[in-house]
């Protein structure tokens, strides 16, 4: 794990000069690594999705919108926090930013202690966040190089079938079987089936 693994750092996303500086001089009063970035292009452009992170976005800006900044996270399956600040916030807006993921939704002007408090404890959550997103990711480059009827087998054996139920169900021998879980093995690394299955459960893996 690399030094950026473990030194998380909050991304400030706003158009006002004046909200992202406040917050990196709030930030960095209590020694929290701040970035900032006047649109939401700027961050897609420079930001670096496998460092430990929080994200603070603003929602009304110029071009991409705080609500198309998160649409977009999640369709690359980024796993820091997301926590809006807006001074145009409102009860549809703040249901709309938790149904899309994010973790909170501040109005401005903030109060410095919530804003503190809110991006401490999301610190925390990022850890594990990105724990559980690294696992996930090497659990599906695992199994990528499986064929088809490798992945049947194996959605199979996950479901909780002996070679024997899985030899009938896919009309085929219970050596074929065997043949085809020594491969899933192989290729995926797994020490035993057993082992690549608690996997495959832990991470919710869709075979």
């Amino acid at each position: 794990m690399t030094e950026s693994d473990t030194t998380p750092v909050v991304h400030v996303i706003d158009d006002d000069e004046d909200v992202r500086q406040s917050l990196v001089f709030l930030l960095r009063s209590v020694k929290i690594v701040a970035l900032t970035y006047p649109t939401a292009a700027s961050f897609l452009e420079e930001f670096d999705p496998g460092e430990l992170a929080v994200v603070i976005v603003d929602v009304r800006m110029p071009g991409l919108s705080g609500f198309q900044l998160q649409e977009e996270l999640v369709r690359r399956d980024y796993p820091a926090p997301v926590i809006f600040c807006s001074a145009h916030g409102d009860i549809p807006m703040s249901v709309r930013a938790m149904r899309g993921g994010a973790v909170d939704f501040l109005e401005k002007p903030y109060e410095p202690q919530r804003m503190l408090e809110v991006v401490q404890n999301q610190l925390r959550a990022a850890e594990e966040a990105f724990t559980r997103h690294a696992g996930h990711r090497q659990v599906r480059e695992r199994l990528e190089h499986l064929t088809h009827r490798e992945r049947e087998v194996l959605r199979l054996v996950v479901d909780g079938h002996p070679s024997q139920a899985i030899a009938q169900r896919l009309g085929t021998s219970v050596k074929t079987i065997d043949v085809h879980r020594a491969r899933i093995k192989a290729k995926t690394g797994a020490g035993n089936m057993g082992t690549l299955v608690r996997d495959v459960l832990l991470h919710r893996i869709d075979i």
